[in-house]
C-alpha cells in the first residue's frame, strides 16, 4: 500500500521521538533560558511505551514507510534503546534505521546499538572549537567526548557516519571549512543546516541565516565542489563531492531553497502526536487512539492524516505566508 497526500507526495520515512529530555542545551532548539531545572519535561507514562511504538510503526511501514530515524530530545538517554531498534528493524517493508544523537553519550552505547541492528549514525556537531562547542551546547560540555564517541562508533563498524552542523551567522561559520576537513579526514559526510525558523523559542532571524549560496561560496576558497545526484527521492540534502576525490558534504536549505515538493516525512512526538510538517502547529493524538482505539482504527486514523496533508510551509515562507505558531525542534527532533 502506498499513501499519497494532496500532492501526491507518498509517505517514506518517519522519524520517532522516544524523549523529550536532552542534556544539551542548543540555543536553536532548546535554549537554556527556557529550559532550566524546573522545566518539566514528559513523565514516564506520558511517552509511548516501546510496545505502542513498534504497533504504530508496523501500521506506517503498511502504508509505505521504508525509512526510519530516531531521534529525541537526546534518544540515548531513553533507558533500553537498542531493545526498541532491534524490534523496529523486525517490521516488514523497514529498509533502514538511523539515529540522530548529539554523540556526548554515544561510546557508551554505540557497540550495543550496532548490534540490535541500527543501520546508520547521525551526531550534531556544530563547532570543533572547544570553547565555542561548550557555549554551543549551553552545559560547558567537553568536545573531546564527542569527537572520542564518533571515534568509537566508526571503529566498531558505523560506515559514512553523517555529521549535522547548523550554520549561524556570526555564531559557527568560521567552522565550515574546519569541519569539511574534518570529515575529508575522518571519513565522515558533514551535512550543512541553514538555521531554520523550527519552533517559536529560538529568536530566529532571517539575517541570521548562512545560505547554501554563502557556505558553497566559503568551501570553494579552498576546495572546488561537483554536484552529485541524489541517493533517493525525497533526499533533502543537495549532495557534492569534492573535486579530488576525497570526501562528501551535503547542504540541508530549507530556507533559501525549499524541497516541500518532494517531502515524504512524518513526525512522532514522544508522547505520540504525529506531525506532517517539521514547521506545522498541528499534531494528531496518536498515543490516544492507540490505547483507547483497536489498530485498525488507528490505521484508518494515520491513513487519512497522510491523505489530507497539504504542507508546503517552506514555499508559503518564500511567498511570505506563514503561520505563527510552530511545533518546537525538541519535541520532533529536527
Amino acid at each position: 500500500m502506498n499513501v499519497r497526500d494532496k500532492f501526491k507526495r507518498p509517505i517514506k520515512d518517519l522519524r520517532i521521538s522516544v524523549i523529550d529530555k536532552c542534556n544539551f542545551r542548543c540555543p536553536y532548539c532548546m535554549p537554556k533560558e527556557i529550559f532550566g531545572e524546573r522545566y518539566q519535561f514528559l513523565k514516564n507514562n506520558e511517552l509511548l511505551s516501546f510496545e505502542e511504538i513498534y504497533e504504530i510503526t508496523k501500521i506506517f511501514a503498511k502504508i509505505g514507510v521504508e525509512k526510519l530515524r530516531i531521534t529525541g530530545g537526546e534518544p540515548l538517554l531513553r533507558k533500553d534503546l537498542n531493545l526498541l531498534i532491534k524490534d523496529l528493524k523486525s517490521i516488514d517493508n523497514i529498509k533502514e534505521i538511523a539515529l540522530t544523537t548529539n554523540g556526548f553519550l554515544l561510546k557508551k552505547h554505540a557497540q550495543s546499538l550496532r548490534e540490535s541492528g541500527l543501520d546508520r549514525l547521525t551526531v550534531s556537531l556544530d563547532s570543533l572549537n572547544s570553547d565555542s562547542y561548550k557555549k554551543l551546547n549551553g552545559q560547558n560540555l567537553d568536545l573531546n567526548k564527542t569527537l572520542e564517541s564518533i571515534e568509537f562508533a566508526n571503529y566498531v563498524g558505523f560506515e559514512n557516519i553523517k555529521i549535522n552542523t547548523v550554520v549561524m551567522k556570526g555564531i559557527n561559520e568560521d567552522q565550515i571549512i574546519k569541519l569539511a576537513e574534518f570529515g575529508r579526514k575522518n571519513n565522515l559526510i558533514i551535512r550543512y543546516i541553514e538555521y531554520m525558523d523550527v519552533g517559536n523559542i529560538n529568536g530566529w532571524k532571517p539575517e541570521d541565516v548562512v545560505s547554501a549560496k554563502e557556505i558553497i561560496k566559503i568551501i570553494e576558497k579552498k576546495y572546488k565542489l561537483s554536484p552529485l545526484e541524489s541517493n533517493y527521492y525525497g533526499e533533502v540534502a543537495s549532495r557534492y563531492g569534492f573535486e579530488d576525490g576525497v570526501g562528501e558534504i551535503g547542504i540541508i536549505s530549507s530556507v533559501s531553497k525549499p524541497f516541500c515538493s518532494d517531502c515524504t516525512r512524518s513526525r512522532i512526538t514522544a508522547d505520540g502526536l504525529m506531525y506532517t510538517c517539521l514547521f506545522t502547529n498541528k499534531g494528531y493524538d496518536l498515543r490516544t487512539q492507540i490505547r483507547k482505539n483497536s489498530l485498525k482504527d488507528l490505521e484508518d486514523y494515520i491513513k487519512q492524516i497522510w491523505i489530507n496533508r497539504s504542507d508546503q510551509y517552506s514555499v508559503l515562507r518564500s511567498l511570505g505566508k506563514l503561520d505563527s505558531e510552530k511545533v518546537e525542534m525538541f519535541k520532533i527532533g529536527g
